[in-house]
């Protein structure tokens, strides 16, 4: 015996027309922040400047202005501590940071990408790490900020062993079959 369907009230009718005539969800955003897209297509980012010239004028002074935020130097005088002291200086630290992490999404883009292997991955490193020496100069964290100033460079090198081409390679520096200068 068929039963009647219960009574189904019009808001609820309504709500469910609209969920099921609703575009499709946004890309999901990975813990990384870079988002999945929901096709192959391509996404429409586009390079403007080399891998070697984002390299050098993007993340290269970012990870210096990082590096070089604190530390200690010992002389004849004595030993002098360097740390920022001003919010302003700790902002600068964290700016910097910030562009470490993501640099390594623009090293991502398509025309940059040398491989979806070891580049992926070493990118993807280079942005856990900003991202934690982003949040160590927010805590104002100055060791902290000197502990994950050597994890940015040990990122850095990592990717150099096998992708650096040129006179600033490192010894022994792999130059792989799909790796092309740029």
């Amino acid at each position: 015996m068929l039963r009647p369907c219960p009574y189904v009230p019009p808001l609820v009718l309504l709500l469910l027309a609209i969920a099921c005539d609703a575009p499709a969800p946004a890309p999901a955003v990975t813990p990384a922040g870079s988002a999945t897209p929901a096709s192959s297509a391509a996404l429409p980012f586009k390079a403007t400047v080399t891998t070697k010239q984002l390299m050098a004028e993007v993340l290269e002074p970012a990870s210096n202005v990082y590096w070089e935020a604190v530390g200690s130097t010992t002389d004849a005088r004595g030993t002098v501590d360097k740390a920022p002291r001003t919010d302003a200086e700790w902002n600068t630290v964290r700016d910097a940071a910030t562009i470490v992490a993501e640099s390594g999404n623009l090293l991502m883009l398509d025309g940059r990408a040398q491989n979806h292997d070891d580049w992926i991955t070493l990118s993807r490193a280079l942005i856990d790490v900003g991202i934690r020496a982003r949040e160590a100069a927010e805590k104002h964290d100055t060791k902290a900020v000197f502990d994950l100033g050597a994890e940015v460079y040990e990122a850095c090198v990592n990717c150099h062993k096998i992708y650096l081409v040129g006179p600033k390679a490192p010894p022994g520096a792999a130059t792989p079959a799909s790796t092309k200068p740029q």
